[in-house]
């Protein structure tokens, strides 16, 4: 067996093993996820009190809609409050700010532009709340997402809770795309917690117990991506993480392929970069799942899909070559009368069932995804832009991000 042949092997032994974990994950918890549904949030006795941070560069067209989702919270009023950081915006976002100073709820600081990190920071520095919680000025809650996070809380070993993250009213051909591709995040994010191997506190909407930050430290760089790094360190430091699939949280999302590009470049290079840090967690029966399975797979799962795609790429090319090179030598010659089908040309190596295997699997993970994400599952036009055209486009980032990595590149956010 050559070289090539072997590594396509583990490739696709990498994604069935991984998807049939999935699916086996997902009918254990089948039950707890319908129970959530109909009663978590539903009757909270004990409220405790709340902090979100807010930090803000650059975001005067959505920091008004983001500060008000939050005031429509339905949640108890001298039990919230909100801490905007203006990061030394150059737009009118400070002036947006200003404007809700009077409003007891809201504090408004600024600061020179120094990194998302030391706006949260700043914040942090004011907070004595049970709870504390960070919102990207680009997204907007429901009223009752908070509520079906704080019940998680209810089991002191509970440290942070994450929010299902939703596309915010998708306009182009890449929104509807990502509006797919987040069902499958929400998905994805529910079945690792159920197994205790989250690896990212994502920005819309995570909250954490205050005492997290004073025991464990304030937000890093983290390679750009910091609220993974905090996650790895809380996992790393044995803070259990849970997923409230049924708090939505609606993030606006990049409309067009070069704010998409870096966007997806900035996460894939914070993962390799975090994984490299916290490189001690792999294949180390200490950390559970997460080191044994998840951070392996996750990094290895990167390699593999650009392996895979390179190959069926260079066959496609090696095709069409040879058709042009047979149109070249004898000519264009298409007889329909000559053409059969015979089952003994069907190609029933083990190959072409893994592969087979793992499409189908796929495309019932997608079902199960969009289902647990949207309630119900009907063919839209997001389905068709994700499967006939996102997905050709991922390579683009995930070789960007592994260069970078390779070379020690730098990348900018904004």
């Amino acid at each position: 067996m050559d070289i090539q042949t072997l590594l396509l092997y583990i490739s696709l032994f990498i994604a069935l093993f991984f998807e049939v974990f999935l699916l086996i994950t997902y009918l254990e918890v089948y039950d707890e996820l319908s129970f959530e549904e109909k009663h978590i949030g539903t009757n909270i006795e004990k409220f405790p009190s709340v902090t979100i941070i807010v930090p803000c560069l650059n975001e005067e067209r959505t920091i008004q809609k983001t500060l008000k989702s939050l005031l429509h919270l339905d949640y108890p009023k001298d039990k919230l409050s909100i801490i905007t950081v203006d990061d030394g915006s150059t737009d009118g976002t400070l002036r947006k700010l200003n404007g809700f100073k009077k409003h007891p709820q809201i504090s408004v600081l600024s600061k020179k532009n120094g990194g998302k990190h030391t706006a949260l920071n700043l914040a942090l520095e004011k907070i004595n709340s049970d709870l504390v919680g960070c919102l990207d000025a680009d997204s907007f809650v429901n009223p009752e997402t908070l509520r079906k996070i704080i019940p998680f809380f209810d089991d002191p070993s509970v440290m942070a809770v994450t929010p299902s993250i939703k596309v915010h009213e998708p306009k182009s051909i890449l929104q509807y795309a990502q509006k797919i591709e987040y069902s499958w995040g929400i998905f994805l994010r529910r079945m690792l917690s159920s197994i205790g191997a989250l690896y990212v506190t994502p920005g819309p909407f995570s909250i954490f117990r205050t005492r997290v930050f004073k025991e464990l430290g304030d937000y890093r760089h983290g390679h750009h991506t910091e609220d993974m790094e905090l996650a790895l360190r809380m996992q790393k430091n044995h803070y259990k993480i849970v997923n409230s699939h049924m708090a939505h949280v609606y993030t606006s999302t990049p409309a067009q392929l070069p704010a998409l590009y870096k966007q997806r470049v900035r996460w894939t290079y914070g993962f390799l970069n975090n994984a490299i840090d916290y490189r001690e967690m792999f294949f180390n029966k200490k950390y559970g799942h997460i080191g044994m399975f998840i951070l392996p797979i996750a990094t290895s799962s990167i390699f593999s899909t650009l392996y895979i795609i390179g190959k069926v790429f260079w066959a496609n090319l090696m095709r069409v070559y040879d058709f042009f090179v047979r149109i070249q030598t004898i000519g264009f010659d298409l007889d329909i009368s000559r053409l059969s089908f015979d089952w003994f040309f069907f190609n029933t190596g083990i190959v072409p069932f893994l592969t087979l295997s793992v499409t189908m699997l796929s495309l019932l993970l997608l079902y199960l995804a969009i289902k647990l994400a949207e309630g119900k599952v009907r063919f839209s036009k997001g389905i068709l832009y994700y499967l006939v055209f996102y997905v050709f486009i991922v390579p683009l980032w995930l070789t960007k991000a592994v260069l970078n990595t390779i070379f020690k590149k730098q990348i900018s956010w904004r």
